[in-house]
């Protein structure tokens, strides 16, 4: 061949690329394996998944949380980043439906390839699925039921969704207790979605059901030695300052002497240097003074003797927290008294949690403030207690904020599926198609979730379609006894939010990735480049 007709090259040598149909086919195997990994999780019956931590084998984590699952897993696909991303994203504005979203946008895809294997093109697909996604939309704003007029009303269903989005964690042998614990904390927010003034104490001992909430902030820590272990009328002082004397403060230096009595002079220099600190923080007029490092013997001492409690090494979550309840700001010199704001509490007194000694703070600033302490009869228990009320109060705290409300159970996907079908009725051509292939794709959702409980999903599934064509619009499945029935009556209701969110990122992401023809991989770093 002569040069004339030579291929130009235009990617560096060592890169790679995948065209047109290779590019989607791996687009599509990488987000499908991703989608149906996680699959196995949804619903009241899924399954849990064991994280190994693969520097600690003593590290391990055991959940069915979506978002964890996927931020811990390593993903070299760039189809299945994508829908890590979207988890990530729903998890973060809402709080749940981090599986669904995910499993969802998998069916999706799932279908678009078969699609594709019909010779249908991508940008007809694309167009059928935003039509389909905006009737969907449409149908779920209309089922969606308001209720921010009636307050009693609204705390009722704030319930009922707690115990609907426990109901598919660890927590679910005692959702209504724990339904009762993220409703109260969310109601003292007001309105806010700040969830920075809930603290959530994990203490191993006893049972997931023991677990209570404290009024105020509860630090784990201890009162200095010699302390009173009850203050009131408390005016604090949070700090994030060196109290420790014995170190010589000059960096980038060396300091020789010829003799012990010279090293003295200078370690006792250091202890005045100490003593007027001290002094300073007590020219506060303060009683109580919080450090996030270590407080040394002696300055622990001083403030023993002038009437100040000192509380040392609270992480920096402790005093960031300890700042917002309290209403004071973290300080670290302390030359002008007149321009700091103290903490106030009206009492801090030390308590105790099974076998450990702990510190709480009442009547604070931001009457928000509360802790759930959480028992449990080991750290994986606990971390997914945690993970899972943390979902709670996130949905429940947007809840407030909009406080519209769907039927779950697999009632609202089937409603949103028929609506599209009798919408692609009307609808000619391909986009027909890839129409009735996004139904399907949402009628998977309860087949997955009948699947998980070991029942025989076609035959639920077919049963709860006919129901609803016959005019039953608030039926769903119940997987507790492997039935069709009317899941407004079990007081299974979700969050109109977790539904949107589900929606719209699946479809955005299934977009996303239909779009790409080509995949360039750059190459290989060498080793010895610059």
């Amino acid at each position: 061949m002569s040069e004339a007709y030579q291929p130009a090259r235009i990617l560096n040598q060592g890169s790679t690329q995948e065209k047109a149909e290779g590019a989607r086919l791996s687009n599509f195997v990488g987000a499908i394996a991703l989608s149906d990994l996680i699959s196995t999780t949804l619903g009241p019956k899924g399954m849990d998944k064991i994280l190994q931590s693969p520097s600690n084998l003593l590290d391990s984590t055991i959940t069915n949380d979506g978002a964890t699952i996927l931020s811990s897993i390593q993903i070299s696909n760039p189809a299945a980043k994508i829908l890590i991303e979207i988890s990530k994203v729903q998890d973060d504005e809402i709080g749940d439906g981090t599986t669904s979203v995910v499993v969802l946008a998998g069916e999706l895809l799932k279908e678009s390839e078969k699609l594709i294997h019909k010779r249908i093109h991508p940008q007809t697909i694309i167009k059928g699925f935003r039509l389909a996604k905006d009737i969907a939309l449409k149908k779920l704003k209309e089922i969606a039921q308001d209720h921010s007029e009636n307050e009693e009303d609204l705390k009722k269903y704030l319930k009922k969704i707690a115990m609907t989005i426990f109901s598919t964690k660890i927590l679910t042998p005692y959702k209504s207790i724990f339904a009762d614990l993220a409703v109260d904390s969310i109601l003292r927010l007001k309105g806010s979605t700040n969830l920075e003034s809930i603290q959530i104490l994990k203490k191993t001992g006893g049972l997931l059901k023991e677990s209570y909430i404290e009024e105020g902030f509860v630090l784990d820590k201890k009162l200095g030695v010699g302390q009173p272990k009850r203050i009131e009328n408390a005016k604090i002082l949070v700090a994030n300052t060196s109290m420790d004397y014995d170190k010589i403060k000059i960096f980038g230096s060396r300091v020789v002497v010829n003799s012990s009595s010279k090293l003295a002079e200078i370690e006792e220099e250091e202890k005045k240097k100490m003593i007027r600190k001290c002094q300073k923080i007590v020219d506060h007029g303060i009683n109580v003074f919080i450090n996030r490092q270590l407080i040394y013997n002696l300055p622990e001492q001083f403030f023993t003797d002038h009437g100040v409690v000192s509380i040392e090494h609270a992480d920096f979550a402790g005093i960031e927290r300890l700042s917002l309840v309290t209403g004071g700001e973290i300080v670290s010199t302390f030359d002008h008294p007149e321009l700091v704001t103290l903490g106030t509490a009206k009492l801090i007194e030390e308590i105790m949690i099974g076998e450990d000694k702990l510190i709480r703070f009442s009547g604070c600033k931001e009457p928000s403030a509360c802790t759930i302490i959480l028992r449990g009869s080991s750290k994986q228990i606990l971390d997914e207690a945690e993970r899972s009320l943390h979902d709670g109060l996130a949905v429940l705290s947007q809840m407030v904020k909009n406080p519209k409300t769907v039927l779950g159970a697999g009632c609202t996907e089937i409603i949103m599926a028929q609506a599209i079908e009798e919408a692609a009725k009307e609808t000619s051509g391909k986009i027909q198609i890839a129409m009735e292939a996004f139904a399907r794709a949402l009628t998977r959702i309860p087949t997955i979730i009948a699947n998980n409980a070991g029942y025989d999903a076609e035959q639920l599934v077919s049963e709860l379609k006919t129901s609803h064509y016959k005019g039953n619009n608030t039926f769903g499945l119940d997987v507790t006894n492997g039935k069709v029935c009317d899941v407004q009556e079990l007081g299974i209701i979700e969050s109109f939010l977790v539904k949107k969110g589900m929606l719209l990122k699946a479809s955005e992401a299934t977009e996303m990735i239909l779009r790409v023809d080509h995949i360039m991989y750059s190459a290989p770093r060498q080793r010895g480049m610059n």
